[in-house]
């Protein structure tokens, strides 16, 4: 996977990140958002969208492995598929989503980890490239997103992150939409970590925060709290206010950023538990 000669420009991935609060505050002013690079991309576009959309090679792996990730891949495939097309959908917030894609840009689309699975159904086809780890777990997903018209970024908060951070970014440059699972890989659940304002800033592009919660669900006991719909419930998207992050954010206000963005995702989660209760 290709780093470029940009590798150099992103913002170190320890720094912040950021909340979407009220359209109407002034990190969300139109003369205080980072202008989006206009420029002539250091990577072929073909070459970036094959590289990301293209299932991965599995040599490395031994039959074993091969064959767990094969088959992890069918299972939660289908999974997803037969229980997500039998949900009823609601939208909250779709105006925040109506109003960037009216712009024809880009967006950095950012959620916690629990909601994957209902969330890889509901942005399907839309091309999002999201961070995957390096790890099995990572394969695993991986592989099964991309049956859902999603590609990847190999690399994590503890491993790769950097060379994942560009390669979004040359993705956003190319005109793809990008995505992170903000807690993952490993947690802790609930905590935003900050690639998703690192790469704001970087790319002037828009944070839009999302939460996707059901009715009736089964958490599952893991590190994520992943949940996983009952079939023919009802489900939500909640859908909150895009985030910009400044070019000239120094460290502090980066952090504020970060603060922010973690405070918008768990006011989308706390209105999400709101919901299930009716």
């Amino acid at each position: 996977m290709s780093t470029s000669q940009q590798s150099g420009s992103l913002p170190e991935t320890g720094q912040a990140e950021s909340t979407a609060e009220s359209s109407h505050d002034e990190s969300a002013k139109p003369d205080e958002r980072r202008t989006p690079r206009r420029r002539t991309l250091a990577v072929d576009v073909n070459v970036l969208r094959r590289r990301v959309y293209v299932q991965s090679d599995l040599s490395s792996y031994s039959v074993l492995d091969r064959l767990k990730i094969y088959l992890a891949d069918i299972f939660f495939y289908a999974l997803i598929r037969t229980i997500c097309t039998t949900l009823r959908w609601e939208i909250v917030g779709s105006e925040h989503l109506a109003r960037l894609e009216e712009q024809r840009e880009p967006m950095i689309f950012t959620s916690w980890h629990s909601a994957i699975f209902g969330a890889t159904w509901f942005w399907r086809r839309r091309g999002i490239v999201v961070m995957s780890s390096h790890s099995r777990d990572g394969e695993y997903i991986g592989r099964f997103i991309k049956r859902f018209g999603y590609g990847t970024a190999r690399g994590s908060a503890t491993r790769g992150s950097g060379r994942a951070l560009v390669e979004m970014a040359e993705c956003l440059d190319a005109g793809i939409h990008t995505g992170f699972t903000i807690d993952g890989p490993r947690g802790p659940a609930y905590v935003a970590k900050p690639g998703a304002v690192t790469l704001a800033r970087h790319s002037g592009r828009a944070i839009l925060p999302f939460h996707v919660a059901a009715r009736r669900c089964f958490e599952l006991p893991s590190w994520d709290r992943l949940q996983i719909p009952w079939p023919f419930t009802r489900a939500v998207t909640l859908i909150g206010e895009p985030v910009y992050v400044p070019r000239t954010a120094n460290p502090g206000e980066t952090a504020e950023y970060q603060d922010r963005l973690q405070s918008a995702l768990d006011d989308l989660r706390s209105a999400g538990e709101q919901w299930r209760r009716g």
